[in-house]
């Protein structure tokens, strides 16, 4: 199931923090093309380099968000980005949905640092925080439709039932790759599911601060 939009009737303000991150993220998309391995090597987040020198290495716990692998991988996460981030931000407002953003990125990067303590393979992409910003779009908006590319078709189904398969994939490919973080390159998964619980406990935390709406 590929989403492709929801319902927006109910956003009161215009998402510029979410615009300002898509716009951000391909315009890093774009240097990287240009700088090539030698700048994916300094700023992507290495786990043994970091552990090596944390303090040397701290600003690759913010670049490697804005980072990705490819095409696919950029366009994929600016997807998601779009189509959950605007409403996840009309309900924390800009200033808080910027920091809820960085904080489930360093929560997914320490996540999968966790589990590859000796890798020194570049870990890259947004995937993280937008999976924080799924955690939080589930729990706000638990009676919202997703519209999604089923077949040859556009249908409507529950946000739960989009993201909870989502969650399902990243859960079972997650365990499966435990075991495998250190030597080989691929799809950071305990990242994925590491960012997802923060974005969930943090928006316990903060959504006490939101407007109540309803999503239909």
């Amino acid at each position: 199931m590929l989403p492709i939009g929801d319902d927006d009737t109910s956003r009161g303000i215009v998402p510029l923090v979410t615009y300002a991150l898509i716009a951000l993220n391909v315009l890093f998309f774009f240097v990287e093309l240009s700088g090539g391995d030698a700048f994916i090597r300094k700023w992507a987040f290495v786990p043994h380099r970091f552990l090596a020198n944390p303090f040397g290495d701290f600003p690759t716990l913010f670049t490697s968000m804005f980072m990705h692998a490819g095409w696919a991988h950029l366009g994929g996460n600016m997807l998601y980005l779009w189509i959950f981030g605007d409403n996840v931000e009309d309900r924390f407002g800009h200033l808080t949905f910027i920091i809820f953003y960085l904080c489930c990125g360093l929560a997914a990067t320490l996540a999968q640092l966790t589990f590859s303590l000796g890798s020194t393979i570049p870990n890259l992409g947004a995937s993280g925080a937008i999976a924080g910003v799924l955690g939080a779009y589930i729990l706000l908006f638990p009676q919202g439709k997703i519209r999604v590319l089923q077949g040859q078709g556009v249908v409507q189904v529950p946000a739960v039932i989009a993201i909870g398969f989502w969650i399902v994939l990243q859960l079972f490919s997650g365990i499966g790759s435990i075991a495998n973080t250190t030597d080989t390159g691929g799809v950071a998964y305990m990242a994925h599911i590491g960012g997802f619980i923060a974005g969930f406990v943090l928006t316990f935390v903060l959504r006490g601060h939101t407007a109540p709406r309803l999503a239909s």
